[in-house]
């Protein structure tokens, strides 16, 4: 849908008040240029979770004209810490993007559509790299006065094991952020504004996968086997009850059954196998924990009372995502010295992000910066990061930054 008349008036009063309060340090028509450049070639070869060698190789090459302290790669996989030490103590600051891609196909007439079949850069990966380098070439320019800025381009986002890898990887040692801050697009928030806030933003979830294991039949006599039919009927309204929705308070829970198969598509054939896919959804790591081993024990019981064997299989498991206070402030105080409007709408959010994994040891915040009321959803196959965003994006970290290193 076509933006309206008031959406352009507001991100053209926007960038200018933020450009005007930036003073010198902004990123140049030149930057902006060659950085949306560089974003749409990422966005021509999107590399999903666990393969992003090839995206981490352009990062280290668009990192070495910046002159970083040290480069660190292979991180938590094919994660890229760029490191820009001042040479005077203080505090560690990390700023975090995503390396990867989603496995679904992009429908789009732009120019810069995905080369890759089958995946494409519909979350705006390929955009918040993009700021995180617009931020470097800030830094890199007026170096800041104490401490360190690390950049952090983190793998396997979109299955929820890259930070985890990453603060993981004995390498991480080395940057041991005191801060951590990311920015993440969200669709549905007006052009240039940001929500964030202290406390929950992202729920934790877990994908959990049931195998129920039994003997096959031929159909006119399923007597002779073990079928798992009757259990997955009665498993899936368990499953369901478990995690009923409702406020996201520290009592939410959520079930959603997303995947059942059992056996195979015959007529001569009484099934042996099922499985069943279930997303469970919390707001606390140890809700999830609770929840997750209340899933396991309801199939166990239900498997063994109808003969069955079962199993389990953990995908995509993702920490809650949790604003400390002390960095939801210093957060908030940037973009109100730039003039970037912010508040808390459509916070806290179900979805899931791994980012809160970077506050077990830091003070972490995440921003969710707005690319219109009306743009594309995430993971939709017409989404495309607007590179507008870029500067605005940039220019948050950069006043982070300075705020807390001077």
């Amino acid at each position: 849908m076509a933006e309206g008349f008031a959406e352009v008036l507001h991100r053209t009063n926007l960038g200018l008040r933020t450009m005007f309060q930036a003073g010198q340090r902004m990123l140049s028509n030149s930057d902006k240029v060659e950085l949306t450049e560089f974003r749409r070639k990422l966005h021509q070869f999107p590399e999903v979770s666990g393969k992003e060698a090839e995206t981490a190789k352009k990062i280290v090459r668009a990192l070495q004209a910046l002159s970083p302290s040290d480069v660190i790669s292979d991180l938590g996989g094919h994660g890229v810490a760029a490191i820009f030490d001042s040479g005077h103590a203080g505090e560690t600051v990390l700023f975090r993007a995503e390396l990867d891609a989603l496995p679904i196909p992009e429908i789009s007439n732009n120019a810069w559509r995905s080369q890759i079949d089958g995946s494409g850069h519909l979350c705006g990966h390929d955009g918040h790299m993009t700021m995180l380098l617009g931020l470097g070439r800030l830094i890199s320019r007026n170096p800041v006065s104490s401490g360190r800025v690390v950049l952090m381009f983190q793998p396997a986002e979109e299955d929820g094991s890259g930070a985890k890898a990453v603060v993981s990887d004995p390498k991480y040692a080395q940057i041991a952020p005191d801060w951590a801050f990311a920015i993440h697009n969200e669709p549905g928030l007006l052009f240039g504004e940001v929500s964030t806030r202290a406390g929950l933003i992202n729920c934790a979830s877990q994908g959990l996968a049931i195998r129920l294991t039994g003997k096959t039949a031929h159909a006119a006599t399923p007597e002779d086997g073990t079928s798992p039919c009757l259990a997955v009927a009665e498993l899936i309204p368990k499953l369901v009850s478990l995690g009923p929705g409702g406020p996201l308070d520290d009592s939410f829970t959520l079930v959603t059954i997303t995947h059942v198969n059992i056996g195979e598509p015959t007529f001569g054939i009484a099934p042996s196998d099922a499985v069943i896919y279930a997303t469970l959804r919390t707001t606390r790591d140890d809700a999830m924990a609770s929840i997750s081993g209340k899933a396991r024990n309801a199939a166990t019981i239900i498997a063994a009372a109808h003969g069955l064997e079962v199993s389990f299989e953990v995908q995509d498991d993702f920490a809650a995502s949790i604003n400390d206070a002390d960095a939801s402030t210093v957060a908030q105080k940037a973009m109100d010295a730039i003039g970037v409007p912010n508040g808390s709408d459509r916070l806290p959010m179900r979805a899931s992000e791994d980012f809160g994994v970077f506050g077990w040891n830091a003070k972490a915040a995440m921003l969710c910066l707005g690319p219109g009321e009306n743009h594309a959803a995430l993971h939709n196959p017409d989404y495309d990061f607007p590179d507008d965003l870029i500067p605005i994006g940039a220019s948050i970290y950069e006043r982070i930054a300075r705020d807390l290193l001077g």
